[in-house]
């Protein structure tokens, strides 16, 4: 008897290939070893259109609506037919008697092992190979301790509840609108409420109304100082005429600043600092990071965690950090176990160790010095300042100076490159209380409060991170926070530049007419972050078997219900 091994994609049926000793190429699989090794070509099957259901839909009507089947078809998408039809085979033999599901160790990797498996009829016994490294040792050992597929099945059915609420939405709410409006709209579970947060965050900068203020700053012997924000200018002449040329020092606060360094990288806050040293837009840090990935130089990069696990501590010690100097204080911190959900921080791999990298592309190259900096200085040392304000008082006015100096550089050491050219804070002059100081110059300072900034990727990726967390409750820990995963969300940010409803303009996201019309018309329940956040935490607990697909999809199913019966009621 033979096993197949399914992966989510050719390059990764390689690797898996090689490892196993399955090296016979055949039409559509590998061979070998007792083993055969396909692959899908990342979703195979999609759920049907509304048309397949009944014809009439084909024409968007809103007296159709809404559309909610009591079962839900799929198809097998015409581009990828010839693979299913291998994998179908390959399923069905009777010299198989046990299917390896090898996608992807995520949400949407078991969706799409197990809808191939289903739309196979496949009956045969279900193992999952569940990894965070392509490196061979990682795929070796991953065999060695396969998982029961079944352990596996409240994972699917969260994907499926996932799947199904974003088609609800997305074929009722978009052809709602677009029929009320006459207007062709595309509405999503989570593409309109971050397209809402944009639009919003425009209509803040559109109604700004900047206000003046004044500063009066005195130029000392080696540095300045400066009042707080005085909103008349009377005022501000008036302090300023009444102040002699000497001033007395009131206060000389001393600290010393302590900063410890960061965590390793999660998909999301590798995405946002891509973005935010190099302009890469989400998707291209994403696809840079998935090739890197392939080519076994870095860890799986569609991940939601932060630590690494405690078993990892002798190995990325020994292979990765090596010789250098570390504090060993960070141990416990990096290497934490229950911090870690389906898969690690992103690392560099062992085997990236003795590569040589010259020959990959300068964009791939940044992203991976960029993830082992971020590693090596997650285990550095704090970095050191001392901080020194001066404090000056005249007439019930407080005047004041800040500077720094660095002490100890600590972690920071490995992100020299990535620091802005800003110019320090200033190193202030010794000065003690009670010091009488020459004033060399008085100068009042017109300034003007400024707007919000418009979104970045970075700045939108740390919104939508966060979005809606208000509404889980203290303590609620869910896999997935916010708006759409760390897998999905540079997709959605695509998605709406693709549709319209967002643009470019530099670095800036900014959003059109066309989405603000949207978002100007669109119930409350979808365009709101909170909503979508406690579905994302029903998804979770679906995945942790806490709760029901079904519940979750009553609940979709009659918001919809509601939102439709409001407009015909109209």
């Amino acid at each position: 008897m033979r096993t197949l091994v399914i992966s989510e994609k050719p390059s990764v049926a390689i690797s898996i290939s090689k490892v196993l000793g399955a090296t016979k190429k055949k039409d559509g699989y590998y061979e070998g070893n007792g083993y055969k090794v396909s692959w899908c070509v990342g979703h195979l099957i999609q759920m049907a259109n509304p048309e397949r259901y009944d014809e009439k839909y084909a024409k968007w009507n809103i007296e159709d609506l809404p559309i909610i089947p009591s079962e839900y078809k799929y198809e097998i998408m015409k581009p990828t037919k010839k693979q299913f039809v291998i994998l179908k085979k390959l399923m069905n033999d009777k010299e198989i008697d046990t299917v390896i599901n090898a996608c992807d160790a995520g949400r949407e990797g078991e969706a799409i092992f197990r809808l191939v498996y289903l739309q196979a009829s496949c009956k045969k016994k279900m193992k999952r190979l569940w990894i965070s490294s392509m490196e061979d040792n990682a795929i070796k050992e991953g065999f060695e301790n396969l998982k029961e597929g079944k352990d596996y099945d409240n994972l699917f059915e969260s994907a499926q509840a996932r799947a199904i609420a974003d088609w609800l939405v997305g074929m009722n709410i978009s052809r709602l609108y677009s029929c009320l409006y006459k207007q062709n709209y595309s509405v999503g579970r989570v593409q309109t409420p971050t397209l809402s947060m944009i639009v919003k965050r425009d209509d803040e900068i559109a109604n700004f109304k900047k206000e003046k203020y004044y500063t009066v700053e005195l130029e000392l012997d080696g540095f300045t100082l400066s009042t707080e924000r005085i909103d008349s200018l009377e005022v501000a002449e008036q302090l300023k005429n009444l102040l002699e040329n000497r001033i007395e020092i009131a206060d000389v606060v001393q600290k010393e600043k302590v900063t410890k360094p960061d965590l390793p990288f999660d998909l999301t806050t590798l995405q946002r600092e891509c973005n935010k040293y190099f302009g890469y837009s989400a998707k291209q840090t994403l696809d840079y990071a998935q090739s890197l990935y392939e080519k076994k130089l870095i860890t799986y990069p569609r991940t939601d965690s932060r630590c690494l696990t405690e078993d990892m501590i002798t190995s990325t010690i020994n292979n990765i950090l090596g010789q250098n100097d570390f504090d060993t204080q960070r141990i416990k911190v990096i290497f934490n176990s229950s911090k870690v959900t389906d898969h690690h921080a992103i690392i560099p791999t062992v085997s990236s160790m003795s590569e040589d990298l010259s020959s990959i592309p300068e964009s791939e190259a940044k992203v991976y010095r960029l993830i082992s900096n971020k590693l090596h200085a997650s285990v550095g040392y704090p970095l050191i300042e001392n901080t020194t304000k001066i404090v000056a008082t005249f007439d019930g006015f407080e005047f004041t100076s800040s500077g720094k100096v660095i002490v100890e550089e600590g972690f920071t050491k490995y992100l020299r490159e990535y620091k802005s050219k800003r110019k320090e804070e200033s190193v202030l002059p010794y000065v003690n209380v009670g010091n009488v100081l020459e004033i060399k110059e008085k100068e009042i300072k017109e300034k003007y409060t400024e707007p919000p900034k418009h979104f970045t990727e970075n700045t939108l990726l740390k919104a939508m991170e966060i979005a809606g967390n208000d509404a889980l409750g203290k303590g609620v820990e869910v896999e997935r926070k916010g708006l759409g995963t760390p897998a999905t969300r540079a997709g959605i940010i695509e998605n709406l530049i693709f549709k319209g409803f967002i643009e470019r303009d530099k670095k800036n996201l900014i959003a059109t007419r066309k989405g603000k019309s949207l978002i100007e018309i669109v119930a409350d329940t979808f365009k709101s972050a909170e909503m979508t956040a406690q579905w994302e935490m029903q998804l979770s607990d679906i995945a942790q078997g806490k709760s029901s697909k079904e519940e979750f999809l009553d609940s979709i199913e009659a918001e919809i219900k509601n939102a439709v019966a409001k407009y015909k009621e109209a």
